[in-house]
């Protein structure tokens, strides 16, 4: 069964280029779907692509990097008419709910002898 990457792209990114470079390099328009806003000129958008073997998943990575991916995502065992926005979108909330976040850095203080006859009363 094919499997689903699919990636969110910058807020600048030109959705209609990522349209023509997939079409170039083989992929045929029921292949992809592209989520648009109503206001897409100045919003992010995302793009889902279904893959069937490792050398599409190369190229549609490739093209993901070269138009400015943010984050990609990988669904395996779902085919283009799954991967409708909402559920698609569904995915991607449980899978970043799941992610472990790094945390940040935390800084112990170094141990100390305590009091010391320095210390007058």
């Amino acid at each position: 069964m094919s499997s689903i990457l699919t990636g969110l792209f910058e807020r600048n990114g030109d959705y209609k280029r990522l349209e023509d470079e997939l079409e170039n390099s083989g992929f045929a328009n029921s292949d992809y779907i592209v989520y648009l806003k109503e206001d897409h000129r100045h919003s992010q958008f995302m793009a889902s692509v279904e893959i069937k073997d490792a050398e599409q998943s190369q190229k549609a990575h490739d093209i993901f990097h070269q138009n400015s991916v943010l984050k990609t995502y990988l669904f395996e065992n779902m085919n283009i008419d799954q991967a409708s926005y909402s559920n698609v979108k569904n995915y991607i909330d449980a899978r970043s709910k799941a992610e472990i976040h790094t945390s940040p850095d935390v800084k112990k203080k170094p141990q100390h002898t305590g009091m010391d006859s320095e210390v007058k009363f």
